[in-house]
Order: C-alpha cells, then structure tokens, then sequence
C-alpha cells in the first residue's frame, strides 16, 4: 500500500465508520457521470500515446487522485457492507 493510501486509509476510517448501510451502498455505487468518463477516457488514451499536452497532464493528474481517493472510499464502503 502507498504512503498516500496509508494516509487516506487512517483520515477516512473514522468517516466510514458511521455510515449507515444505505449511505455506504450509495457510496460503492458511485460513477463517474458520462460527460466526465469520458473526458477520462480521452486523456488516458492521448496518455498512453504520449500525447499529452502539459495542461492534459495536469488534468489527468488531478483525475487519478480524485478517483483514488473516491476508490479507497468505497473499498471501505465495501468492508463495512460485509461486516
């Protein structure tokens, strides 16, 4: 696990132990809206083509996080629902 997992791990154990069953469900069902997808898609292809523009990469980046983040979120969504 990667420091930055580690940390998000310790900050959002405290938040996900007070969802409720229906919120935690909410939070494991959550997509990415259309229109976001797939500006996702287009960067990660023009990513793995090397056709990043700096600005692209920036943006790409800060998609990466945020998804991270929203992934460990509902990996702990998804421990509380087997509990």
């Amino acid at each position: 696990m990667s420091n930055t997992s580690n940390v998000l791990d310790q900050i959002l154990t405290p938040f996900t132990e007070c969802l409720t069953p229906d919120v935690a469900q909410r939070i494991v069902d959550m997509q990415a809206d259309a229109e976001t997808q797939s500006r996702l898609d287009e960067l990660a292809e023009k990513a793995n083509e090397g056709k990043l523009s700096v600005q692209e990469e920036a943006e790409y980046a800060n998609f990466r996080e945020a998804f991270h983040f929203i992934t460990v979120l509902q990996a702990k969504a998804r421990h509380l629902l087997r509990q």
